[in-house]
């Protein structure tokens, strides 16, 4: 299992010295959230051509905003920018934030994923696409510098990793528990894979970490920084699954034994590679930084 580490995107500076940082440290990947700062295929197209030898992902780009085309534009720059070490996460993202925020329809959303992917994939892998669907209607070419990314879905639901297994490379999730990665997550995804004839998928587990001594501290404050995440209905779905009050109980949090075998223990669970999203304090953040570059290295 490859262990990576979730990147600070508050600036483009900022986001080059943690990647520069984790690729000295040894990790395999970096990993940046697009939620409401800066672009994340633009950030990691910036920072991976500063900053060699380590892989650059998403975590997750929505879709609805985004046309397939343009996307996949947007991913064969990153692609081109960092060498081939770029990695497309995308997602659905959470009908609060496609209708509420944006404005936009989120009907259908695994149709809409089903579609996307058939539009997205043959131009990212072949160049060319001609689809119809009841959403899309796309014959386009499109000139690529180099190979395609692997292609990354945030996949939870039983359709979703059917669709996903048939038609991207690998799954990334978010709040969802080891034992629902092992039960759930992964032999769904396999299955949809091996019958379509596709490479064993990618899964990419992104897990809050801290290495405290103080252990009930840390679950309050994990508590307090992911408490949306327990009420979005993907997520919350996970979470029931899993058996968990909130987002607090899947934080990995101990000292630095407990926490090194915590994390190990989700290549049991089929994990190929692991997002590390660190909390805590300074020194919490610098002590868990260390276990995870021991793991990395």
């Amino acid at each position: 299992m490859r262990i990576g580490v979730g990147v600070d995107t508050s600036s483009i500076a900022s986001t080059i010295e943690g990647v520069r940082r984790a690729a000295d440290a040894g990790f395999a990947s970096v990993w940046f959230s697009n939620i409401f700062g800066l672009d994340a295929i633009g950030t990691a197209a910036v920072a991976g051509s500063q900053v060699p030898g380590i892989a650059l992902g998403t975590a997750v780009v929505p879709t609805f905003p985004r046309h397939p085309f343009s996307m996949a534009q947007q991913a064969a720059t990153a692609a081109d920018a960092t060498g081939g070490r770029f990695i497309l996460g995308i997602g659905l993202s959470h009908q609060v934030v496609i209708e509420s925020m944006l404005g936009l329809s989120f009907d259908k959303p695994a149709r809409h994923m089903e579609e996307y992917l058939s539009v997205l994939m043959p131009l990212l892998r072949d160049g060319k696409v001609d689809f119809q669907g009841e959403v899309y209607a796309v014959r386009a070419t499109l000139e690529r510098p180099g190979g395609a990314p692997p292609v990354l879905v945030a996949a939870l639901g039983p359709r979703m990793l059917r669709i996903t297994g048939e038609l991207a490379d690998g799954t990334i999730t978010w709040m969802t528990g080891q034992k629902t990665l092992a039960d759930h997550v992964t032999p769904k995804i396999t299955a949809a894979a091996e019958a379509a004839g596709r490479p064993a998928p990618h899964v990419v587990a992104g897990v809050p970490v801290c290495v405290t001594h103080d252990v009930t501290a840390a679950r309050e404050q994990a508590a307090k920084t992911f408490a949306v995440y327990g009420q979005l209905p993907s997520y919350r779905a996970m979470l029931d699954r899993e058996g968990a009050d909130g987002p607090a109980d899947l934080a990995i949090a101990g000292d630095e034994d407990a926490v090194a075998s915590a994390v190990r223990s989700y290549a049991d669970a089929g994990v190929t590679d692991f997002n590390a999203v660190i909390f805590g304090d300074g020194e919490a953040r610098e002590r868990t930084y260390k276990v995870l570059a021991g793991l990395a290295g």
